[in-house]
């Protein structure tokens, strides 16, 4: 199609692809594939000078080592160790909107001035979201796919702005398989009198 695109971003968009899909059906395997998708796209962002994003990897292989725990560890009392579904409760989106409204003017004054980014406040915009959605899919929060579809809603236009094309297309992927499994994880969520008792021991 005539796209300058290299083999690190075409294993990216695989990794990352298959990391989705894997997450969506709640498959443990999602968190080592999602380390070598970071892996790639650290290399691939430094080159592209979204300097953030590739900073963001690295945060990303640290809370995917907490996530592979969490999954398999951080279910509780009576779940056989399987961290259950559940709903974001208000305390965690305050926090989590505070946390990433901050984090996001922060990294965009430090791009600003301390890098050649052309794009700043979106690649801390995006960054923010990022980090907020991650956590909450360590956690099983169902809302972690609402934030990771706003994310993917910039990062789309980004990627295509930077000239990274396939990556992109890679995004637009995962904006489909986001509500994918927005979908499947709210099938999944207990009835409602045992998420309400679940809700007040988070």
């Amino acid at each position: 199609m005539g796209w300058n695109t290299s083999w690190t971003e075409i294993l990216g968009f695989a990794t990352g692809a298959v990391c989705v899909w894997l997450v969506a059906r709640q498959h443990i395997a999602n968190w080592p594939v999602g380390i070598a998708n970071n892996l790639f796209f650290i290399v691939l962002f430094t080159q592209a000078g979204l300097y953030a994003d590739a900073g963001l990897q690295i945060v990303f292989i640290a809370l995917a080592a907490y996530g592979w725990w969490s999954w398999t560890h951080g279910g509780g009392p009576g779940t056989a160790g399987t961290l259950p579904v559940r709903r974001t409760t208000r305390a965690e989106w305050a926090w989590l909107l505070v946390a990433g409204a901050v984090g996001t003017a922060a990294l965009t004054l430090l791009l600003g001035r301390a890098t050649d980014s052309t794009v700043p406040f979106w690649d801390a915009l995006t960054t923010g979201l990022s980090l907020m959605a991650t956590y909450g899919q360590c956690r099983k929060l169902l809302e972690s796919w609402w934030l990771w579809i706003a994310a993917d809603l910039v990062y789309i236009p980004l990627y295509a702005h930077k000239g990274l094309y396939l990556t992109s297309v890679l995004y637009a992927g995962f904006l489909a398989l986001c509500v994918a499994g927005l979908i499947g994880w709210h099938r999944t969520l207990p009835a409602r009198g045992a998420r309400t008792a679940q809700e007040a021991t988070a």
